[in-house]
């Protein structure tokens, strides 16, 4: 077992979006892997592990829902907690997402700050 920090896998499609997101956790002390789409979030989620995924619902090719259904069904990544960022307006968005298996949920636009809040209170919850 290692000492290294907590590695998250930021999904989202807007390389802005990424960007912002991968440098604030970076900064708050995380590490941080990026995929663009459902299809490299799943080999990612994968190959690496992570401590936690926060996924865009929204994404091209594979979406948001499918990649966490297909996480959450398999063995080998059904602990990885799931927070879910979409800028659905729909008021059963959340619900939605938790029927798909994510752990949490974060309507965009998300300032950084309540993102990393809900990353924290995901982690104390999947690591005591």
């Amino acid at each position: 077992m290692t000492d290294q920090p907590p590695l998250i896998l930021v999904v989202d499609d807007y390389q802005d979006a990424r960007e912002m997101y991968a440098e604030y956790l970076q900064f708050s002390g995380f590490r941080v892997a990026e995929a663009r789409n459902g299809n490299e979030a799943v080999d990612q989620a994968f190959a690496l592990k992570p401590d936690l995924i926060l996924m865009d619902l929204s994404l091209p090719g594979m979406d948001g829902w499918t990649a966490t259904r297909t996480l959450k069904t398999n063995i080998r990544t059904s602990a990885i907690p799931v927070i879910a960022l979409t800028g659905n307006a729909r008021s059963d968005a959340s619900i939605a997402a938790r029927e798909a298996g994510c752990d949490a949920f974060l309507s965009k636009p998300c300032l950084p700050e309540q993102m990393l809040a809900a990353v924290r209170k995901v982690m104390v919850r999947a690591h005591p």
